[in-house]
């Protein structure tokens, strides 16, 4: 008798892990067959699980969608703003891809849905615009999307069910978040240091600040899903903001460019007096500079001191504006006191970095933004983010209440139609 190699599907190998497979006297990433004969390994690049918009029925696109080629390099996660339903089955899953696809293309006026995925919380994953599973399973372009601003042509959009500003995802929704991940980071060949947040780039609350703090966990459990050598992740991945870019980042990065020296209001919007307050300090300093003022980590390095108990000024204000527009208990005063180091030693133990309630470069990085090597201990087998993952197969069946779950329209702003591709950086 004769039987096919097993493939063990992303959701079980994750849940599994490594103490399952020593459990059964197993090497890392080996199971066994009912038989005893070895299983063929876990595929990261399966994507049977996602249901196409021919599966679930989504209406054709307006007009024609446009590809990028070579250009994606990211991860974007949104939530939807809706309400968090109870009802986890897969006609709730499709029933919310619809009210997704209605809003962007009757309410918005879009050639087809906004993101590329969705999951719901019911942990069903879902193709958003059409091709993007296409694209997914080819792994050398994207569809042009329309879900983050300045981002279009060079990430990928995961939408997820629901609103996470206070409240965390179900379990079955992060799971599959999890796997998502791990297949997109597999396809297009990057890693789990690249997967970020919607406010990242744009003025917005997306994906709420309560999903966001679990961003540090999400990228280490793709890390070792990917199985990611840590040698890959650089020390600090600071955000490459842009023109395009608005929000609480544009507003710190102006703050940290006042205490510089320059006259620039800090609205956050990333407009030509910033433009050429980012060029002008670029070339002073023999920086690479691309035309839409993009922010790499020199710069950002360049702007970004030591501060703590008792420091004043704009560098401060920097520092408490982004804090606050993470939700943390401090006020924009202008002066480091003891709120402000509590937020800092707060977001220092998040992201793994060694508390001190001061900052440094890599505090900096992380409250921009950005992503640091010591989100990524566990990889290492060092003390770091060990969380375990939700475990979906232990939670209870909701109770849908007869009278059904409404939600709210999610709100249509910071997304465009027409992308913006972001300027290629050069050296002076």
């Amino acid at each position: 008798m004769s039987f096919e190699p097993i493939y063990i599907t992303r959701r079980n190998a994750v849940r599994a892990g490594a103490g399952a497979a020593a459990a059964l006297g197993l090497g890392a990433g080996e199971l066994v067959t009912a038989t005893g004969a070895a299983a063929a390994p876990y595929d990261p690049s399966d994507t049977s699980e996602i249901i196409s918009c021919d599966g679930w029925g989504a209406r054709p696109p307006a007009g024609s969608l446009d590809r990028r080629v070579g250009t994606t390099r990211r991860i974007v996660v949104h939530h939807m703003a809706f309400e968090n339903t109870m009802d986890f089955s897969l006609a709730a899953a499709i029933a919310c891809a619809e009210r997704v696809q209605y809003i962007h293309m009757d309410i918005n006026g879009w050639s087809d849905t906004g993101n590329h995925f969705s999951i719901s919380r019911g942990g069903h994953v879902l193709e958003g615009r059409h091709g993007s599973l296409d694209a997914l399973r080819d792994g050398g372009y994207q569809i042009v999307s329309a879900h983050a601003t300045g981002q279009n042509t060079q990430s990928i959009g995961i939408e997820n069910e629901g609103t996470y500003i206070d409240e965390l995802p179900t379990g079955k929704l992060w799971q599959s978040l999890v796997d998502l991940c791990t297949t997109i980071c597999t396809q297009y060949k990057f890693g789990a240091q690249h997967i970020t947040g919607h406010w990242d780039w744009n003025n917005t609350q997306c994906p709420g600040a309560a999903f966001y703090s679990t961003f540090p966990n999400l990228r280490l459990h793709v890390a070792k899903s990917l199985g990611q050598d840590p040698r890959t992740i650089a020390a600090r991945t600071w955000p490459d903001t842009f023109t395009s870019c608005a929000g609480a980042t544009v507003r710190t990065m102006q703050y940290l460019f006042r205490a510089q020296g320059f006259n620039i209001a800090a609205d956050g919007a990333f407009g030509p007096m910033t433009l050429n307050t980012v060029l002008t300090f670029q070339r002073a300093h023999g920086f690479p500079t691309a035309s839409d003022g993009t922010m790499n980590g020199l710069t950002w390095e360049a702007i970004a001191p030591e501060i703590g108990m008792g420091d004043t000024g704009d560098t401060v204000l920097a520092l408490q504006s982004m804090l606050a527009s993470k939700l943390y208990d401090v006020t924009a005063s202008g002066t480091y006191d003891r709120r402000t180091w509590v937020a800092v030693a707060k977001m220092q133990a998040l992201h793994g970095i060694r508390v001190t309630g001061t900052m440094d470069l890599s505090t900096w990085c992380a409250v921009l933004g950005g992503v640091v090597e010591e989100n990524f201990r566990g990889l290492k087998g060092q003390a770091g983010l060990e969380a375990e993952l939700p475990d979906a197969s232990v939670l209870p069946e909701p109770v849908v209440p007869a009278e059904g779950v409404v939600a709210a329209d999610a709100p249509a702003t910071q997304f465009e139609e027409v992308p913006v591709d972001q300027a290629v950086t050069t050296a002076p």
